[in-house]
């Protein structure tokens, strides 16, 4: 057991949170009535995260994806209403950490995504505040391969556009949304750049740079950092942890 503010001020200096200009509020976003003994944790703080996590009897849900975007609504209504009610009702608090949970070299989804994969000599590369990272495939192979053994580690069909070169050895990555460092990713001269998702002028750069560019799932490539962060925290203060998927297919 643990008490909360406790847990919390571990957490922010675990994933030095203050180190981020982030696009949400870090740490606790919804402070509940007990301290933690069971802590659940999930990528998107949703109806049914809520629903399965207190059900569970958790004292504290953890999350990669919070509430209380920058140029989203501040107010507690609607579909946020509904979510914040049965939070409320279960007395429990919501923890969400964004990007020090992508960035962290231990837990964050870019390292323990490249663990997943298999990727060898795993970096973060210079500049990018811990949100593009490089590294190496044990062994070389081709675009199509790779775009194969993600989707099958992963569970998610890749896309895969502009093959590049016939041979993968050297690749770049951002979990999630990060399809926007592409260009930095083939300035590394990399052969190939991992990410979440893919934006319609993607096409046209990863064809244009002469690199293969794979999509592999937004939800499915942020999955494994906030498991890590909760196993650790469990480990460290003898808490009861479970990982809930919400399966989604983005």
């Amino acid at each position: 057991m643990v008490e909360l503010h406790p847990l919390i001020a571990y957490c922010d200096r675990f994933l030095a949170s203050g180190d981020f200009d982030d696009y949400a509020p870090n740490g606790l976003q919804v402070e509940g009535e007990r301290p933690i003994v069971r802590l659940a944790s999930g990528v998107t703080a949703s109806a049914a995260l809520i629903e399965a996590a207190t059900a569970w009897g958790a004292d504290a849900i953890l999350v990669h994806h919070g509430w209380f975007w920058k140029n989203e609504a501040p107010c507690l209504t609607g579909i946020k209403g509904q979510r914040a009610r049965r939070l409320f009702k279960a007395g429990c608090s919501l923890i969400a950490y964004h990007l020090p949970l992508d960035a962290h070299p231990q837990v964050g989804n870019n390292a323990t995504l490249a663990r997943r994969l298999g990727w060898i000599d795993a970096e973060p590369v210079a500049d990018c505040r811990g949100l593009l990272w490089s590294g190496r495939l044990a062994l070389g192979c081709a675009p199509e391969t790779l775009a194969a053994e993600v989707s099958k580690r992963l569970g998610r069909q890749a896309t895969l556009i502009g093959a590049g070169k016939e041979r993968i050895e050297h690749l770049a990555w951002c979990t999630g949304g990060g399809q926007g460092y592409l260009e930095q990713a083939a300035a590394l001269g990399v052969d190939a750049f991992v990410s979440g998702e893919i934006s319609e002028q993607t096409t046209h750069l990863a064809r244009e740079h002469g690199i293969a560019f794979l999509a592999a799932g937004h939800h499915a490539t942020e999955r494994y950092g906030v498991q890590a962060l909760g196993e650790h925290l469990a480990e460290r203060f003898g808490l009861v942890h479970r990982f809930i998927e919400i399966d989604n297919p983005a």
